[in-house]
């Protein structure tokens, strides 16, 4: 189940020489519930890219997303990501089960949270 997500954050840095990670404000890990060292998957908007890393702490208050490494080849500065987690659940969990949806604004601060996508209609 997805657990939670950034929705179309924007690359503020890109880091081909520094130790392979994604480095994301402070604030944008407590409010999607991201945990240092975790595994997340990342979807570049502007390229299609799709790519699993792990998360470090950016400086707080920042906005900073900085994709790190390798991964610094699939993302540039001003690209938009979401960037993803998952987890696995009990069916009798999934009965209170929300995933935790964290917009933001062109600086990467955080905008307003939800807890469900909106109905896609035709």
């Amino acid at each position: 189940m997805l657990k939670a997500k950034l929705h179309r954050v924007s690359v503020t840095q890109s880091e081909l020489g520094y130790e392979g990670s994604c480095a994301i404000d402070e604030n944008l890990l407590e409010a999607a519930d991201i945990h240092e060292y975790q595994q997340i998957d990342i979807y570049n908007v502007n390229n299609g890219e799709r790519f699993t890393t792990y998360a470090i702490r950016g400086a707080r208050n920042t906005g900073m997303i900085s994709v790190n490494g390798a991964a610094a080849r699939k993302a540039q500065v001003g690209d938009i990501l979401i960037i993803a987690t998952y987890a696995s659940y009990a069916p009798e969990e999934l009965k209170n089960f929300s995933p935790r949806l964290v917009y933001v604004d062109e600086r990467n601060q955080v905008k307003r949270m939800e807890h469900e996508i909106p109905l896609q209609k035709v």
